[in-house]
């Protein structure tokens, strides 16, 4: 049953559309950092892998929308890599300081962005 279960996880991954899988990046992320949130001990390794998984992923999603061959208008372009920014400042202040009120705001960026890209926003 696992092995049937793996397998339709990989082809879903494969017909999954750009937007949807960067839907599901979000929500993995956010999913991380509620696990995190709702269990808080402070800064310990759970924290820091789940702010660096979220890192990651917006390093990504900043260095796509500031590519000049990325399709999206100019505005929303600039809107996103604001919200990077904002999670990239956030993401630092939680490692400096860390409480779990700070990481709410980056988990509700995830969810919101998430439910846009899949058509529920």
């Amino acid at each position: 049953m696992e092995h049937a279960i793996k397998a339709y996880g990989a082809t879903a991954k494969q017909t999954a559309t750009p937007r949807e899988l960067e839907a599901d990046l979000l929500l993995k992320a956010a999913t991380r950092m509620q696990a995190v949130h709702d269990a808080w001990e402070g800064f310990g390794p759970a924290l820091s892998d789940a702010l660096l998984y979220n890192r990651r992923l917006w390093t990504l999603f900043i260095d796509s929308v500031l590519s000049d061959d990325n399709p999206l208008p100019r505005e929303t372009r600039q809107n996103l890599a604001n919200i990077g920014v904002f999670v990239m400042q956030q993401t630092f202040s939680l490692m400096t300081d860390p409480s779990p009120q700070k990481l709410q705001p980056l988990i509700s960026i995830n969810r919101e962005i998430a439910a846009g890209l899949s058509g529920r926003g």
